[in-house]
């Protein structure tokens, strides 16, 4: 089966499935709690990342499970596509995901994710972004949520590398939480910028938590970024740009 052929049927599975949850799962989503709307529309995202498998000829190489926290934390995660944005909801759950706006307006999609408490931020207004962010971060962090937070603010291509922000190692700083870095190299399979998927496989990497007691976000985030950077080195097969190379 050509890629182009497997492609087409993930995505027939793909939509099918969130028109299902969108009709029978959605209307009933907003009357329960927090942890139980996670539980129902998680359903979705187990299934999109198993089809993903199934569909595409993808095989699964995750390792450091054992290293997720049992508290609450600051994920950090390098961002090539959507396949980790859906992976990390259902990898430590409930989880807050800070992401851009223009998402919960996107039909079935945007509708289930404004019920699961994300934190939706205007880029046309960074400043107030940022604040947004640190306090909203905060508050989620204290209500027992780990918070999702990509450091380079933006999905980047395989072999291409991009200036970390240090706004989630703020939020975890000033929560007190630690950061738990992850490392992937999901673009090489799910390209972010064409629809056609690419069989092989799809390694993650989860690192040990990094403590944020009596540090700066600086320190940390140096921290965090060596750390995903070193993995990227091991497991992707498009060659990692140096530090003077990143954007």
């Amino acid at each position: 089966m050509t890629n182009v052929v497997r492609s087409l049927v993930f995505y027939a599975g793909y939509f099918l499935a969130m028109l299902i949850i969108g009709v029978l799962f959605l209307p009933i989503a907003p009357f329960l709690p927090l942890a139980g709307r996670y539980r129902l529309l998680n359903l979705y995202n187990h299934f999109l990342v198993a089809w993903f498998q199934l569909a595409c000829g993808v095989r699964y190489d995750i390792q450091g499970r054992e290293r997720i926290p049992d508290g609450p934390c600051v994920i950090q995660a390098n961002h090539q596509c959507e396949w980790e944005t859906v992976f990390l909801q259902v990898m430590k759950p409930p989880v807050c995901t800070v992401l851009k706006q223009e998402l919960l307006h996107i039909p079935i999609f945007g509708w289930g994710l404004r019920l699961l408490k994300p934190i939706s931020l205007d880029r046309s207004k960074p400043a107030r972004a940022l604040k947004q962010v640190l306090t909203q971060g905060v508050e989620r962090l204290g209500t027992g949520l780990s918070v999702l937070i990509f450091p380079e603010g933006t999905r980047v291509d395989p072999g291409v590398r991009k200036r970390y922000n240090k706004s989630g190692s703020v939020v975890a700083c000033r929560a007190g939480v630690p950061v738990l870095p992850i490392a992937h190299n999901a673009g090489e399979r799910w390209p972010g910028r064409h629809w056609v998927k690419q069989p092989g496989v799809l390694r993650v990497r989860i690192g040990p938590p990094i403590e944020t007691e009596g540090r700066t976000p600086d320190e940390v985030l140096a921290d965090v970024e060596a750390w995903i950077e070193a993995q990227l080195q091991e497991i992707s097969e498009v060659p990692r740009p140096s530090t003077s190379q990143r954007s």
